[in-house]
């Protein structure tokens, strides 16, 4: 069965060192089977040890069990990571969980939590790996956004909140690092279906997004990991602090 990302050929990923964060499953995994099927190296980070290891044994990519709301063991893994592979040239900072919370129901330490798990590790793991992107001289950040703060999502406050922050964090930490060679962008997806997904939306929710949507079709992993790969390339070289939709549509409604 041929691959979904063998339509393209981005060859200024061979060889480069690639990071992705929640890599076990999901978006995740799409991203790191499509890095690698390019020629790069990849790491990946997850707190999920099955998944990670069945991933690994299929893609090739390096595994490390990580929970990345703990800073100081993400820094740890990453420091790992280079020590192995070195420097990085590709951060996707891809993991997160949309939670689903009343208002009402919301206390610190839970909020503290939705923060830590979609935007503390956002932040910690560009800054760990900007030491050895500034001594090449490039290096290609992914955040990872969403379009439900945009649509003013219900019932889920804290990941929303979070995936603005993102937004923010993106266009200031592209001007930070700008001046090393280094770009910042964010990926912001819209209703892609995963099996996390799928817990959460019937078929009819499916059926209705779609009905939202421009494009009448449900997005999946590969829509957004192909999109990865061109940011971390060097296509996409003058590309740097901004947003890249792939929602097929639906903040238009």
């Amino acid at each position: 069965m041929p691959s979904p990302f063998d339509t393209v050929r981005y060859r200024s990923l061979e060889g480069r060192k690639v990071l992705v964060t929640g890599g076990a499953s999901g978006i995740g995994e799409a991203i790191v089977t499509a890095f690698g099927s390019q020629g790069a190296t990849v790491a990946f980070l997850d707190i999920d040890e099955p998944a990670g290891q069945a991933t690994a044994a299929a893609t090739g990519a390096m595994f490390i069990r990580c929970d990345v709301t703990d800073i100081a063991a993400l820094r740890g893994a990453i420091a790992g990571v280079e020590e192995r592979l070195g420097a990085v040239d590709v951060l996707v900072n891809n993991a997160g969980r949309d939670d689903r919370h009343s208002m009402e129901g919301v206390e610190p330490d839970g909020w503290r939590e939705a923060l830590a798990i979609n935007l503390d590790h956002q932040f910690f793991a560009t800054q760990a790996v900007a030491a050895g992107m500034r001594a090449k001289g490039r290096g290609s950040v992914i955040m990872m956004g969403s379009v439900s703060w945009m649509r003013g999502n219900p019932a889920m406050v804290g990941y929303t909140t979070a995936k603005a922050a993102i937004n923010g964090l993106t266009r200031t930490l592209a001007r930070d690092l700008g001046p090393a060679g280094i770009r910042v962008n964010c990926i912001v997806p819209g209703a892609v279906e995963t099996e996390r997904q799928k817990r959460w939306f019937s078929a009819n929710d499916g059926r209705r997004f779609v009905e939202l949507q421009a494009l009448k079709f449900r997005l999946n992993p590969t829509h957004v990991a192909r999109l990865a790969l061109f940011l971390g390339s060097d296509e996409s070289a003058g590309c740097t602090g901004a947003n890249f939709m792939v929602d097929a549509g639906l903040t238009q409604n």
